[in-house]
Protein backbone atom coordinates (compact mmCIF):
# COMPACT_ATOMS: atom_id res chain seq x y z
CA UNK A 1 0.00 0.00 0.00
CA UNK A 2 1.09 3.81 -1.17
CA UNK A 3 0.96 5.97 1.97
CA UNK A 4 0.55 9.80 0.44
CA UNK A 5 1.52 12.66 2.50
CA UNK A 6 -0.68 15.95 1.23
CA UNK A 7 0.76 19.33 1.43
CA UNK A 8 -2.09 20.87 -0.21
CA UNK A 9 -3.08 23.18 2.61
CA UNK A 10 -0.03 25.06 3.53
CA UNK A 11 0.55 25.60 -0.15
CA UNK A 12 -2.68 27.26 -0.47
CA UNK A 13 -2.72 29.21 3.00
CA UNK A 14 0.73 30.21 1.91
CA UNK A 15 -0.52 31.37 -2.06
CA UNK A 16 -3.48 33.27 -0.18
CA UNK A 17 -1.34 35.28 2.14
CA UNK A 18 0.46 36.62 -0.97
CA UNK A 19 -2.19 37.08 -2.87
CA UNK A 20 -4.19 39.37 0.08
CA UNK A 21 -0.58 41.01 0.53
CA UNK A 22 -0.95 41.63 -3.08
CA UNK A 23 -4.46 43.38 -2.39
CA UNK A 24 -3.10 45.31 0.21
CA UNK A 25 -0.71 46.94 -2.15
CA UNK A 26 -3.02 47.21 -4.87
CA UNK A 27 -5.59 49.26 -2.36
CA UNK A 28 -2.72 51.42 -1.40
CA UNK A 29 -1.06 51.91 -4.86
CA UNK A 30 -5.05 53.11 -6.61
CA UNK A 31 -4.22 49.65 -8.98
CA UNK A 32 -7.62 49.15 -9.90
CA UNK A 33 -6.45 46.21 -12.48
CA UNK A 34 -4.56 44.72 -10.04
CA UNK A 35 -7.60 44.78 -7.46
CA UNK A 36 -9.98 43.58 -10.14
CA UNK A 37 -7.53 40.62 -10.84
CA UNK A 38 -6.74 39.02 -7.80
CA UNK A 39 -10.75 39.58 -6.64
CA UNK A 40 -11.84 37.29 -9.70
CA UNK A 41 -9.04 35.09 -8.59
CA UNK A 42 -10.86 34.61 -5.58
CA UNK A 43 -8.60 36.60 -2.63
CA UNK A 44 -10.47 37.25 0.30
CA UNK A 45 -11.98 41.33 -0.19
CA UNK A 46 -12.23 41.76 3.31
CA UNK A 47 -8.76 39.81 4.57
CA UNK A 48 -6.97 41.87 7.72
CA UNK A 49 -3.68 43.10 8.30
CA UNK A 50 -1.65 43.50 11.40
CA UNK A 51 -3.53 46.55 12.22
CA UNK A 52 -6.88 44.56 11.36
CA UNK A 53 -7.17 46.62 8.32
CA UNK A 54 -9.12 45.89 5.22
CA UNK A 55 -7.93 46.68 1.78
CA UNK A 56 -10.83 48.59 1.68
CA UNK A 57 -9.97 50.64 4.84
CA UNK A 58 -6.14 51.16 3.05
CA UNK A 59 -7.42 52.37 0.30
CA UNK A 60 -9.57 54.44 2.10
CA UNK A 61 -6.69 56.46 4.20
CA UNK A 62 -4.58 57.26 1.31
CA UNK A 63 -8.13 58.87 -0.21
CA UNK A 64 -7.84 55.81 -3.31
CA UNK A 65 -10.96 56.60 -4.78
CA UNK A 66 -10.94 54.53 -8.04
CA UNK A 67 -9.21 52.07 -5.51
CA UNK A 68 -12.26 52.50 -3.02
CA UNK A 69 -15.07 52.09 -5.81
CA UNK A 70 -13.57 48.99 -7.31
CA UNK A 71 -13.51 47.30 -3.50
CA UNK A 72 -17.25 48.84 -2.77
CA UNK A 73 -18.69 47.91 -5.98
CA UNK A 74 -17.18 44.23 -5.37
CA UNK A 75 -19.49 43.73 -1.55
CA UNK A 76 -16.46 45.32 0.42
CA UNK A 77 -17.62 45.54 3.66
CA UNK A 78 -17.79 49.79 4.63
CA UNK A 79 -18.12 48.90 7.80
CA UNK A 80 -15.57 46.84 8.65
CA UNK A 81 -13.47 47.84 11.82
CA UNK A 82 -9.84 48.04 12.86
CA UNK A 83 -8.61 47.55 15.86
CA UNK A 84 -8.72 51.18 17.12
CA UNK A 85 -12.15 51.17 15.70
CA UNK A 86 -12.09 53.13 12.27
CA UNK A 87 -13.66 51.65 9.63
CA UNK A 88 -13.93 52.85 5.74
CA UNK A 89 -17.26 54.62 6.35
CA UNK A 90 -16.01 56.50 9.98
CA UNK A 91 -12.61 57.37 8.66
CA UNK A 92 -13.99 58.61 4.82
CA UNK A 93 -16.49 60.89 7.57
CA UNK A 94 -13.77 61.95 9.34
CA UNK A 95 -11.46 63.28 6.77
CA UNK A 96 -13.75 64.44 4.73
CA UNK A 97 -13.08 62.15 1.88
CA UNK A 98 -16.67 62.90 0.35
CA UNK A 99 -16.37 60.98 -2.70
CA UNK A 100 -15.29 57.78 -0.51
CA UNK A 101 -17.85 58.43 2.19
CA UNK A 102 -20.54 58.61 -0.48
CA UNK A 103 -20.20 55.76 -1.97
CA UNK A 104 -20.11 53.57 1.53
CA UNK A 105 -23.20 55.75 2.23
CA UNK A 106 -24.54 53.85 -0.91
CA UNK A 107 -23.87 50.52 0.29
CA UNK A 108 -24.27 50.01 3.90
CA UNK A 109 -22.75 52.24 5.73
CA UNK A 110 -24.18 51.78 9.47
CA UNK A 111 -25.07 55.77 10.51
CA UNK A 112 -24.94 54.49 14.11
CA UNK A 113 -21.71 52.93 14.23
CA UNK A 114 -19.40 55.21 16.43
CA UNK A 115 -15.80 55.38 16.95
CA UNK A 116 -13.15 55.10 19.56
CA UNK A 117 -14.70 58.04 21.09
CA UNK A 118 -17.64 56.98 20.60
CA UNK A 119 -18.69 59.67 18.00
CA UNK A 120 -20.66 58.84 14.46
CA UNK A 121 -18.75 60.08 11.58
CA UNK A 122 -20.67 63.72 12.17
CA UNK A 123 -19.12 64.69 15.19
CA UNK A 124 -14.87 64.82 13.57
CA UNK A 125 -16.29 65.69 10.58
CA UNK A 126 -17.71 69.08 12.08
CA UNK A 127 -14.78 69.24 14.35
CA UNK A 128 -12.47 69.34 11.26
CA UNK A 129 -14.27 71.46 9.16
CA UNK A 130 -15.30 69.18 6.35
CA UNK A 131 -18.91 71.41 5.19
CA UNK A 132 -19.96 68.93 2.10
CA UNK A 133 -19.03 65.95 4.48
CA UNK A 134 -21.43 67.21 7.44
CA UNK A 135 -24.03 68.15 4.82
CA UNK A 136 -24.23 64.65 3.23
CA UNK A 137 -23.92 63.20 6.81
CA UNK A 138 -26.92 64.75 7.93
CA UNK A 139 -29.05 64.37 4.59
CA UNK A 140 -28.11 60.77 4.91
CA UNK A 141 -30.12 60.63 8.43
CA UNK A 142 -27.02 60.88 11.12
CA UNK A 143 -28.03 61.93 14.33
CA UNK A 144 -27.30 65.48 15.00
CA UNK A 145 -27.74 65.39 18.98
CA UNK A 146 -25.69 62.07 19.47
CA UNK A 147 -23.03 62.60 22.69
CA UNK A 148 -19.48 61.18 22.16
CA UNK A 149 -18.06 59.79 25.50
CA UNK A 150 -16.58 63.27 26.12
CA UNK A 151 -19.69 64.99 26.62
CA UNK A 152 -19.98 66.48 23.15
CA UNK A 153 -22.39 67.10 19.81
CA UNK A 154 -21.10 67.69 16.51
CA UNK A 155 -22.28 71.10 17.15
CA UNK A 156 -20.41 71.31 20.52
CA UNK A 157 -17.24 69.65 18.55
CA UNK A 158 -17.78 72.49 15.71
CA UNK A 159 -17.35 75.34 18.03
CA UNK A 160 -14.97 74.28 21.29
CA UNK A 161 -12.36 72.26 18.57
CA UNK A 162 -11.90 75.25 16.00
CA UNK A 163 -11.25 78.94 15.02
CA UNK A 164 -14.72 80.02 14.88
CA UNK A 165 -14.31 80.70 10.95
CA UNK A 166 -16.35 80.40 7.88
CA UNK A 167 -16.21 76.56 7.47
CA UNK A 168 -17.43 76.09 11.00
CA UNK A 169 -20.00 79.20 10.74
CA UNK A 170 -21.45 77.11 7.62
CA UNK A 171 -21.32 73.54 9.83
CA UNK A 172 -22.91 75.40 12.58
CA UNK A 173 -25.88 76.83 10.56
CA UNK A 174 -26.29 73.20 8.47
CA UNK A 175 -26.60 71.80 12.08
CA UNK A 176 -28.91 74.24 13.08
CA UNK A 177 -31.28 73.68 10.05
CA UNK A 178 -31.05 70.32 11.02
CA UNK A 179 -32.79 70.54 13.93
CA UNK A 180 -29.80 70.40 16.12
CA UNK A 181 -30.78 70.50 19.87
CA UNK A 182 -28.78 74.14 20.03
CA UNK A 183 -28.92 73.96 24.03
CA UNK A 184 -27.86 70.75 24.48
CA UNK A 185 -24.72 71.11 27.14
CA UNK A 186 -21.49 69.50 27.25
CA UNK A 187 -21.02 67.22 30.42
CA UNK A 188 -19.79 70.28 32.51
CA UNK A 189 -23.05 71.82 31.94
CA UNK A 190 -21.81 74.80 29.05
CA UNK A 191 -24.63 75.67 26.53
CA UNK A 192 -23.31 75.65 22.43
CA UNK A 193 -24.12 79.39 23.14
CA UNK A 194 -21.94 79.99 26.09
CA UNK A 195 -19.28 78.41 24.75
CA UNK A 196 -19.18 80.30 21.37
CA UNK A 197 -19.51 83.49 23.48
CA UNK A 198 -16.71 82.82 25.78
CA UNK A 199 -14.58 81.84 22.73
CA UNK A 200 -15.36 85.10 21.02
CA UNK A 201 -17.64 83.29 17.93
CA UNK A 202 -20.01 86.11 17.38
CA UNK A 203 -20.75 84.87 14.24
CA UNK A 204 -21.63 81.54 15.90
CA UNK A 205 -23.21 83.15 18.97
CA UNK A 206 -25.88 85.20 16.45
CA UNK A 207 -26.46 81.66 14.70
CA UNK A 208 -27.11 80.15 17.56
CA UNK A 209 -29.71 82.82 19.04
CA UNK A 210 -31.33 83.16 15.79
CA UNK A 211 -32.37 79.25 16.58
CA UNK A 212 -33.44 80.06 20.16
CA UNK A 213 -30.31 79.02 22.19
CA UNK A 214 -29.81 80.23 25.13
Amino acid sequence: MVFMTFIVTPLFASERTMSEAKLFAAASSDDIGEIRTLLAGGVDIDARNKSGETPLLVATHKNNIEAAKALIEAGADVNAKDMILDSPYLYAGARGHLEILKMTLGHGADLKSTNRFGGTALIPASERGHVETVRALIEAGVDVDHVNNLGWTALIEAIILSDGGERHQQIVQALVDAKADVNLADGEGATPLQLARSRGYATIADILLKAGAR
